[in-house]
C-alpha cells in the first residue's frame, strides 16, 4: 500500500503479522518494529524473507524510504537526511504507532540515528544494525584492502572519493562481494531490489562527504542496540564501537559478530536474530 504521510508525499508500506492478538480472555498487543533499509537509493526488499522469523513477537513495518523504491519519487531538494529522519515520524503519525522500535539497516540506521537526535522520545527502542556516524574513508578503504587487496581499495576510493555512474558500476562489480564472509543465502535477492542510482549518487557526493552523527546520539532517550558484524569493510566494527560509546550508557548496548560482514542477519542468521529476539522482548 501507499501511505499518505502529509503534503501528498506518499511511502510504500508493507505489514506483516497482526498488532493484536488473542491471548486468553484478552487481545495482546505485539510492539511495532518499522525496518529502515540500506542504501541510499535502494529498497526494502532485502529484510524479507528473513525478517519474517520475527512476525510471531511484532508486527513488521516495512517500507520504502521517500524517494526509493515503490514510493512516490520526490525531487532531489527532499532527499536529505532530516527529512527521512522525520519521515520515520510522519510514517508512525500516519498509521497510529506509537513507541515503535525502529531499526536501521547501514544507510536505514544513519536515518535512525539522526532520528534519534532529531526525535529522542519518539522511539519504545531503537536498533543500529551494520552502520556508521561519519564517512570514514581511511576505515573503509583498509577494510577493503583486507577482504579484497589493493584493487578493491582502488575501486572504494575511486567511489567514494569520485561518485558517479562509472566509478559507483565498477564499485559495485568488484566490491559487492566483499561486503559478507558467506554467499548469499538467495543469489537472485539482488536482483528483486530497486535502485535508485540518482539518489546513490546525490547523498554519497553530498551529504554523506561530511556526516557526523555522534553529537546527537548523545541525547537518547531509549535503549539502542549497536549490532556490528567484524569483517565489515564498508560499516567498520570500530564506528559501531564509537557509536555505542556516544550513547548514555544506560541505554547502549554493543554486540558484535566474529566472521560476519555487513548485515549479521546475513552471515550469521542464527546469532543475529537470537539478538534481535531477546533485544525486542525485552
Amino acid at each position: 500500500m501507499r501511505i499518505d504521510i502529509g503534503q501528498g508525499v506518499r511511502l510504500f508500506v508493507d505489514v506483516q503479522g497482526p498488532g493484536l492478538v488473542p491471548d486468553g480472555a484478552q487481545m495482546r498487543e505485539k510492539p511495532t518494529l518499522i525496518c529502515m533499509h540500506g542504501g541510499p537509493g535502494f529498497d526494502h526488499a532485502a529484510f524479507k524473507p528473513g525478517f519474517s522469523q520475527l512476525a510471531d513477537i511484532a508486527q513488521i513495518i516495512y517500507y520504502d524510504h521517500r524517494g526509493h523504491g515503490r514510493s512516490d519519487e520526490r525531487p532531489p531538494s527532499e532527499w536529505t537526511l532530516d527529512t527521512w529522519a522525520d519521515d520515520v515520524v510522519r510514517l508512525c503519525d500516519a498509521l497510529g504507532i506509537e513507541k515503535p522500535i525502529v531499526l536501521g539497516q547501514s544507510f536505514g540506521g544513519f536515518v535512525a540515528q539522526h532520528y534519534i537526535a532529531r526525535h529522542p522520545g519518539h522511539a519504545a527502542k531503537v536498533i543500529l544494525s551494520s552502520t556508521s556516524h561519519h564517512m570514514g574513508l581511511g576505515r573503509k578503504l583498509d577494510g577493503f584492502e583486507k577482504r579484497g587487496g589493493p584493487q578493491a581499495r582502488a575501486l572504494a576510493e575511486a567511489f567514494w572519493t569520485r561518485p558517479d555512474p562509472a566509478t559507483w558500476a565498477a564499485y559495485w562489480a568488484g566490491c559487492r562481494h566483499l561486503y559478507n564472509t558467506t554467499a548469499p543465502a538467495d543469489p537472485l535477492s539482488a536482483q528483486r531490489t530497486l535502485v535508485r542510482e540518482d539518489i546513490l549518487l546525490h547523498f554519497v557526493a553530498g551529504e554523506k562527504q561530511h556526516l557526523n552523527l555522534l553529537p546527537g546520539l548523545a541525547g537518547a532517550q531509549c535503549p539502542v542496540l549497536v549490532m556490528a558484524g567484524e569483517e565489515d569493510p564498508v560499516c567498520p566494527a570500530v564506528d559501531a564501537r564509537e557509536i555505542a560509546a556516544a550513547l548514555p550508557a544506560e541505554f547502549s548496548q554493543l554486540v558484535t559478530f566474529p566472521g560476519v560482514g555487513h548485515g549479521a542477519w546475513r552471515d550469521d542468521p542464527l546469532a543475529a536474530f537470537a539478538v534481535l529476539r531477546k533485544f525486542i522482548l525485552a
